[in-house]
């Protein structure tokens, strides 16, 4: 199993580095795991244009016969039992790689909106996109925790 995620923007701060890097190693057990960055654009008075520019460099990226995923705040809250069957049903029916996208702060592309086979969301509020990456990486590995009948905190 392959997941894939490809986020605008990296991330600055030691703890947040420290945290992704521990979800990393965690979910190294369960899946090949790639994260994909990219640099943000500067943002000016054309918003759509810097949104369409990211949207440009996340299509170039997305592995052929990938199942995508977009972290969108119009998309589907689950429950992580929801979100593990979500993810066992992909792999189990139709694909082998998942592939997250976290936009910039503009938010995610028309373009790379409609390509997408499903949108979450995690919440109803906003958080910083450096959380968004660590908030998806700490649910995948619980997914895989779901999955494979592991003991993990609730």
């Amino acid at each position: 199993m392959k997941v894939t995620i490809i986020v605008v923007g990296s991330i600055k701060e030691k703890y947040l580095k420290d945290a992704s890097s521990e979800y990393e190693k965690r979910l190294s057990k369960y899946c090949d795991l790639q994260i994909i960055e990219l640099p943000d654009k500067a943002i000016n008075k054309d918003e759509e244009k810097v949104k369409k520019q990211e949207g440009e460099e996340i299509l170039k990226r997305i592995p052929a016969n990938s199942y995508v995923i977009c972290c969108d705040e119009h998309g589907q809250m689950l429950t992580s039992v929801e979100f593990a069957q979500k993810i066992d049903d992909i792999y189990s029916f139709k694909a082998n790689n998942i592939v997250f996208i976290i936009g910039g702060s503009l938010g995610i592309s028309k373009a790379v909106l409609a390509i997408a086979d499903y949108k979450i969301s995690f919440s109803k509020m906003t958080f910083l996109h450096q959380f968004a990456r660590i908030i998806l990486l700490e649910q995948v590995y619980r997914s895989f925790k779901i999955l494979h009948n592991e003991t993990y905190h609730k």
